[in-house]
Formats: C-alpha cells, sequence, structure tokens
C-alpha cells in the first residue's frame, strides 16, 4: 500500500532520516514509535507527501504521491487549528465539500461518535471531543490510508480508551492505518507491527509478540541497587539506581543474589513488555 524506498532527509547538514526502507501492506495498523528526535515526525511528514525527502521516494501502490494520493489518504495532524464559531456539524460539512469523493456524513459521525455533539461550537470541545473530530475530518473522503500523528497525546485514560474504540472501528473496514504514539500500551492494543525508530532508522520491526521473543528469553528480575559493578550477577545491569536480569530460572537469582549479599527490598518480577524492549534498544523510555 505505502513503500518508503532509501528515504533520506537532511536539513543544514543535519541527517533526521537517513536511507529508510520499509513496507506498509493492505489493512494493517503500523506504529513507528521513538524517543524525541527520532526521525518519527520527519518520516511521517515525507509518507504524507507534505515534506519533500532529500533523496529516495515514498510511493502509494506502486506511484508517485501526487494529487491522486491526496484524494485517497485522510490525515490527522499532531496540531491542527480548527475553524472558530462554527459547530462541529457544519465543520464536518465544510471539510467534505472539499473532496470530489465523499463519505455520506451520516456515517463519518456514527464511526466517530459525535452524534451527541453536532451542535456544538468548536472553541468548546474537550479534548477527546477535538480528537474525535479530527478523526472524522480525516474520514470525510472514505480514504483508504489514514494517518494519525499522536492522535492521543493530552488526553486522559478514559478519553484514550475512548479513541482507540473508533481506531479499532477503522480497522474493522479494512483500512491501512501509519500510527505514530507516545504510549507502548497504545501500540501493543491497536498495531498488528510496530517499528522502533533512532537516530533517522528502523532499529527493530515486527507485531508485539515476535519483537519480545527476539529480544528476551524469560522473566525480567529487577531490584534497587546502588552499589559497585564487581559485585553484579553475571548478565546483570545496572540502570536507573537498580539491577536487572533477564533469565529462565528465577531461583538462581535469587541465591545469586544472596550470596552476593544484595538486598530484596523493592525486588519485582516481571514479564517483558515493550517498555522494557523499547529501554533496552534506545537506552531510554519512551517519553524521554
Amino acid at each position: 500500500m505505502l513503500h518508503a524506498e532509501n528515504l533520506t532527509k537532511r536539513f543544514s547538514g543535519l541527517v533526521a532520516v537517513q536511507d529508510l526502507n520499509f513496507d506498509i501492506i493492505p489493512g494493517e495498523i503500523l506504529a513507528i514509535i521513538g524517543p524525541n528526535g527520532a526521525g518519527k515526525t520527519t518520516t511521517i511528514e515525507m509518507m504524507e507527501g507534505i515534506l519533500s525527502p532529500t533523496s529516495g521516494s515514498a510511493l502509494f501502490k506502486g506511484n508517485p504521491i501526487d494529487r491522486r494520493f491526496r484524494e485517497k489518504v485522510g490525515i490527522q495532524f499532531q496540531h491542527t487549528a480548527l475553524p472558530e464559531f462554527i459547530t462541529v456539524e457544519e465543520t464536518l460539512k465544510l471539510f467534505s465539500s472539499l473532496y470530489h469523493h465523499r463519505r455520506p456524513l451520516e456515517e463519518v459521525i456514527e464511526i466517530s461518535s459525535l452524534r451527541d455533539i453536532l451542535t456544538q461550537d468548536n472553541r468548546k470541545l474537550s479534548g477527546g471531543q477535538r480528537q474525535r473530530l479530527l478523526l472524522a475530518i480525516a474520514l470525510v473522503n472514505d480514504p483508504e490510508f489514514v494517518f494519525l500523528d499522536e492522535p492521543t497525546t493530552g488526553l486522559d485514560p478514559q478519553a484514550r480508551r475512548n479513541f482507540w474504540n473508533l481506531v479499532e472501528n477503522i480497522k474493522a473496514e479494512n483500512k491501512t492505518v501509519l500510527l505514530t504514539t507516545h504510549y507502548m500500551e497504545e501500540a501493543e492494543v491497536l498495531c498488528d507491527d510496530i517499528a522502533i525508530m533512532d537516530h533517522g532508522d528502523i532499529i527493530a520491526r515486527g507485531s508485539p509478540a515476535e519483537l519480545l521473543n527476539q529480544h528476551f528469553d524469560g522473566v525480567i528480575v529487577r531490584v534497587p541497587y546502588d552499589g559497585p559493578e564487581e559485585k553484579l550477577p553475571e548478565g546483570a545491569v545496572k540502570r536507573n539506581g537498580s539491577l536487572e536480569l533477564v533469565t529462565r530460572n528465577v531461583e538462581t537469582i535469587m541465591r545469586s543474589l544472596m550470596a552476593r549479599e544484595i538486598p530484596f527490598d523493592g525486588l519485582s518480577i516481571h514479564s517483558p513488555n515493550l517498555d522494557d524492549l523499547f529501554i533496552k534498544l534506545t537506552g531510554a523510555s519512551l517519553r524521554a
């Protein structure tokens, strides 16, 4: 559906994205995640046709991005200014009028759960209501491909989960979605495929289960520790004031910690998740 080939972007000598190659297959949701400055926004803006690459290309169904492409995609930008002094319904009619091919507004209203706020002024929308309207605007032309750039940033947990339901409605219609997010749980719940970016390149890609199986073999044992490096058990890593180990044999690790007189206060044992994977690959938490 969408293909990046040797996609590169430089800004005054700074390489933001370097020789990026990836495909997005029809009907899937792909999340691009990475720390600030990883090149996510630059990548998605080149894929949207908003930013021209320094070299390489982005192709939609094998063709260069052009006016026809813009008729077939919907974009929910990270930051969007809505027209003031008009209602939600008037806003939908305005944006719908910009396209040759339009989806019936009744369907857009239904899939975006806007029925209860149609007569509300845009200036009075809550964060969650605003995001629902922006999603609806991205759907007015019944796009084949939808870009969602950090759509739930700033929403409270309940509004975020409500928005997830709307994205799942889009997926149920077999639309293809490219999503960027700062929330690992969001990527894990919504996405078929995850690409982790760092320093302008994709350093890992796969389904959540595939990525965890590739990089972890066992459970994570974590205990607060500020002692010397030489006391660490084999395979242990010091990170953020804690000692971390990945093991398939917790009993052996516990004996090793006892033998080294490392206290168990604050010890935790859990199965690896995407947050652990992200820290392992990039050395930082996602929002760092």
